[in-house]
C-alpha cells in the first residue's frame, strides 16, 4: 500500500461517516437548509409567487424568520428575477409580505451594486448608484413598516440603509430603540447593527465590542446573541489575523460561551446555521476539531453565513476549512 493510499481511505471514511463530502456543491444563497425557503426562491426565479406568499403565511409572527424570508427573496428579485414580485403586488395590493420584500430587494440590489470592495477600490460610480438606490429604497422600507406595524424587519432592512449612508449615531441610536422595542433579541437586527458600529464602517473597535457585550449580556439563554462577542472579535482583527490570535484566553472564553448558546438554541431558529457556520471556524482554528466537525454537520453544503462570505470564494474556503476539520477529528479519535 503506497504511503498515500491510507490517509486517503481514512479521509473518505470520515467524510462519509460525518456527511462531510468533499464535492458536495455548496449552496451560497442560504446559512442552512431550508427546504420551503429555498423552492420559494427557486419557484420565484421562475416567475412564481404563491409559494412565497405561503412561506410568510407560515411564519406568522415569527419575526426572526419573517426577515430571513424577506431578505433571501429580496436577494432573488434583486438578482433581475423580479417579475413575481411585481405580479405579486399586482394580485395583492396592500399586501405587507410583499412590501417587506419590495423593500428588503431595493436593499439587496443597492449593496449588490456597490460591490464587496473595500471603500477604497470601490470607484465613485459604484458609490453613486449605491446611495441612489439606498435612497430610493426608503419608500418600500415604511410602506411595508405602515402596513404591518408590529413587524422589526422593515426597520432590519433600514439599519442596512444607515451603514450605506453613513447614519449619524444619534440616529443610528433612535432607529436601534424603534427595533427594540418591537423584538429586543432579534438575531439579524444584532447582527446589522453590529457591523454599523464596527471601526471599518461608522464605529470603532470599542464601540463595537461594546455593543456587542452589552446585548450578550441581557439576552436570555439560547437567543444566540452570546455569539455576537465573537462575531464582534473577529470584525475588529478580520485585517491582522494569526493563529496565534485564536487562543488566547479571552478568545477562548468567548467562544465557550457561544458553544453554551448555540447549544440552548431552538434547533428551529432560522439563524442557528449563521451562528454555527462561525462558531465552527473559531472551534477550528483553537484546534477543536470533533467540537467544529459537529457544527459544520449541521450546515453542510451551505455558505451563506461568516466567515466564508468575506472570502473570495467562500465555497472553496469553507470546503478547505471543513476537510481539513473532518482530517482532523478523525486523527484526534485514532489517539485517544
Amino acid at each position: 500500500m503506497t504511503p498515500l493510499v491510507l490517509p486517503c481511505l481514512l479521509l473518505l471514511w470520515c467524510w462519509l461517516a460525518y456527511g462531510l463530502l468533499p464535492l458536495r456543491w455548496q449552496n451560497s444563497h442560504l446559512a442552512g437548509p431550508d427546504a420551503s425557503l429555498q423552492r420559494a426562491c427557486e419557484a420565484a426565479s421562475r416567475g412564481r409567487w404563491e409559494p412565497a406568499a405561503r412561506l410568510f403565511e407560515e411564519a406568522g409572527q415569527d419575526w426572526e424568520r419573517r426577515t430571513l424570508y424577506a431578505q433571501r427573496l429580496g436577494d432573488v428579485a434583486a438578482g433581475g428575477h423580479d417579475r413575481w414580485l411585481k405580479a405579486w403586488e399586482e394580485a395583492r395590493p396592500g399586501n405587507p409580505d410583499a412590501a417587506l420584500v419590495a423593500g428588503c430587494a431595493g436593499v439587496a440590489y443597492a449593496w449588490k451594486l456597490r460591490g464587496g470592495a473595500r471603500a477604497h477600490r470601490t470607484s465613485r460610480s459604484q458609490f453613486e448608484d449605491f446611495h441612489r438606490e439606498l435612497r430610493a429604497s426608503r419608500d418600500d422600507i415604511e410602506r411595508a413598516s405602515a402596513l404591518r406595524p408590529d413587524d422589526p424587519s422593515p426597520l432590519v432592512a433600514e439599519i442596512w440603509r444607515a451603514r450605506g449612508l453613513g447614519y449619524s449615531h444619534e440616529e443610528m441610536h433612535a432607529l436601534w430603540s424603534r427595533v427594540t422595542a418591537l423584538a429586543p433579541h432579534h438575531f439579524e437586527a444584532h447582527s446589522g447593527a453590529l457591523r454599523y458600529w464596527t471601526a471599518k464602517w461608522h464605529g470603532s473597535r470599542q464601540l463595537v465590542r461594546e455593543f456587542a457585550e452589552k446585548a450578550a449580556a441581557g439576552a436570555p439563554p439560547g437567543s444566540l446573541l452570546a455569539v455576537l462577542p465573537m462575531m464582534a472579535w473577529y470584525e475588529n482583527h478580520l485585517d491582522k489575523l494569526s493563529a496565534a490570535d485564536f487562543l488566547g484566553r479571552e478568545v477562548r472564553a468567548l467562544v465557550d460561551a457561544a458553544v453554551a448558546d448555540v447549544a440552548l438554541a431552538d434547533p428551529d431558529h432560522p439563524r442557528l446555521p449563521e451562528a454555527r457556520h462561525l462558531l465552527g471556524y473559531f472551534l477550528f482554528r483553537q484546534g477543536r476539531y470533533r467540537a467544529a466537525r459537529e457544527q459544520f454537520r449541521h450546515v453542510d453544503g451551505f455558505t451563506e453565513a461568516l466567515p466564508w462570505r468575506y472570502a473570495h470564494v467562500a465555497s472553496l474556503h469553507y470546503r478547505a476549512v471543513r476537510t481539513k476539520t473532518g482530517r482532523k477529528a478523525l486523527m484526534d479519535r485514532r489517539m485517544r
